[in-house]
């Protein structure tokens, strides 16, 4: 069987089938948020109704970046920030594959953040998970993106003087059309997400809250949370773009005062993906660009002829 012959293949799909046989139980240090990634996202792709030969996950560098050593699907661990360039060429290449990326907040927010922001510009359709536990882990406990102002670290001893960057705020601000945050603690509301994120055409980034009770006791757990799509203190329209832009603000700014909020903030289902765009205007076939590999009759194009041929 095929890759391409294995999608769009019909059948019932079991979370076991995502644990592979050769390292089936993850190494991260007990109590980490990251488990709770892992169990979520097996969870979300059966009810998707994803296979394993039908879903890539890339991954940067980092604790996160073990993630798909533990997921049995296609997998591409990429150097550190340089997930999505990755995650998107795959998805351009053969649309029908589910395409996630996955990063830690210093890896997606810092070295990978000027590909976080073009990503979202374009809305490539694809997944994104942040690893948020605002430290960096596997380099053992440097400020990140996200580390709060005054806290001291390795890198920061005397508490770090720099105000954190607001990542949903950021990800709206860039283009993202849906943009959610869930945390570890709260499995069920992340499976959910993680579906809607799945289902949804376009960029749709998730900012997961990952307690790292290693390098940054600080952070605790990320409870008591509340779910914004729940609660009745929020009343509020998730299409809306400026309702959205201001409870980010609100959350962004409550998250370091011990309050957390969680949920779906903003949602477009009309805009085009970025492959939607490009086929609009011509410059992408309808059919898969990587079956071409597999047919032998196909006459290659190279775009240096076309440049050739004007000069001649």
């Amino acid at each position: 069987m095929s890759a391409f012959s294995a999608i769009g293949e019909e059948r019932e799909v079991d979370r076991d089938e995502y644990t592979p046989e050769i390292e089936p139980q993850p190494t991260w240090c007990p109590g980490c948020g990251d488990f709770g990634v892992l169990k979520s996202l097996k969870g979300a792709l059966p009810e998707v109704g994803r296979t394993p030969e039908e879903t890539l996950l890339v991954t940067g560098i980092g604790c996160s970046g073990k993630l798909n050593s533990y997921l049995d699907s296609y997998g591409f661990h990429t150097i550190h920030g340089r997930s999505l360039p990755v995650a998107r060429a795959a998805k351009l290449a053969n649309p029908d594959v589910e395409v996630i990326a996955a990063g830690g907040d210093g890896d997606g927010y810092g070295i990978g953040g000027n590909h976080f922001m073009h990503t979202a510009r374009e809305n490539h359709d694809m997944t994104y998970i942040v690893f948020n536990n605002e430290i960096f882990g596997l380099t053992k406990g440097q400020t990140s993106p996200t580390s709060p102002k005054g806290h001291k670290s390795k890198t920061q001893p005397h508490g770090s003087a720099k105000t954190p960057i607001r990542p949903l705020s950021m990800s709206l601000t860039s283009g993202a059309s849906f943009v959610a945050r869930t945390a570890a603690v709260n499995p069920n509301q992340a499976q959910r997400i993680l579906k809607e994120a799945m289902e949804h055409d376009g960029f749709a980034h998730i900012d997961f809250l990952t307690q790292c009770p290693t390098w940054n006791k600080d952070a605790k757990q990320y409870v008591p949370y509340t779910d914004i799509n729940e609660s009745d203190d929020y009343d509020f329209d998730p299409t809306n773009r400026a309702e959205a832009q201001e409870l980010m603000r609100e959350t962004e700014d409550k998250l370091y005062e011990g309050e957390v909020l969680t949920g779906v903030y903003y949602r477009d289902d009309d805009r085009p993906s970025y492959q939607q765009e490009k086929q609009e205007i011509g410059e992408m076939p309808d059919e898969p660009l990587a079956e071409r590999y597999f047919d032998d009759d196909y006459e290659w194009e190279r775009s240096y002829d076309r440049f050739i041929d004007k000069h001649k």
